[in-house]
């Protein structure tokens, strides 16, 4: 069997609380939430947001197909075990991450993010609304591919028991929400939330996952 995380609700209402807790936790505190931030720090808030949420959902629609893919292409022995060592390994690294976080006081994820804002501002003057929205469509669709919340909306994607509209609608509503807080909230909440527990947080639910994923492939 595929990987399969079991809730007693309806399938559809168990992928949208699943997709919409993972996204939201992931996704608080990483490279695309600080790419958000910064630039509505810089240009208006709103067209950031469009050009955001739209690279979120372009890659949350190439994820979610190349999760059902998988269930088709690989035997349905692996998939289990891909997504263990997967969610276990992204859960370990945010909670070594959070670790280093507390030693250091600083975020190599907001670092980054700025870093590459300024190179791509350094080649390019942005003069219109339509240049914000391609920048912020741009940098966030290239930072998302190979992120950890395209592999977890892939690997979620996987689970039989979870509906493909109930992981769209929580999915994007979870990229809704904090790509929301990043452009409107973002320095407000930096300054009162602490990042390290973010990455704890983050870390334990996809320890969750992978667990729940490790039990799937011994039974």
């Amino acid at each position: 069997m595929a990987m399969s995380i079991s809730l007693p609700s309806d399938p559809g209402v168990s992928a949208f609380g699943a997709s919409l807790t993972a996204i939201t936790l992931a996704e608080l505190g990483d490279k695309t939430f600080f790419m958000a931030l910064i630039l509505a720090a810089r240009h208006r808030a709103g067209q950031v947001f469009v050009g955001a949420f739209a690279a979120l959902t372009a890659v949350t629609l190439i994820s979610l197909g190349l999760g059902y893919g998988l269930r088709e292409l690989l035997p349905s022995n692996v998939v289990p075990w891909l997504a263990a060592a997967l969610f276990l390994g992204f859960g370990l690294k945010l909670l070594v991450d959070a670790r280093a976080m507390d030693a250091s006081g600083c975020s190599a994820e907001a670092q980054e993010a700025e870093e590459t804002i300024d190179e791509a501002e350094s080649r390019h003057r942005i003069s219109s609304a339509w240049a914000v929205i391609w920048e912020a469509f741009a940098l966030v669709f290239l930072a998302e591919l190979g992120d950890r919340t395209q592999f977890t909306t892939i690997f979620l994607a996987t689970a039989p028991a979870f509906s493909f509209a109930g992981l769209l609608a929580g999915t994007l509503l979870g990229h809704a929400l904090v790509t929301g807080l990043a452009v409107g909230a973002g320095r407000w909440i930096g300054g009162r939330i602490s990042e390290s527990l973010l990455y704890r947080l983050s870390g334990g639910l996809f320890l969750a996952f992978g667990l729940a994923a490790l039990h799937q492939a011994l039974a």
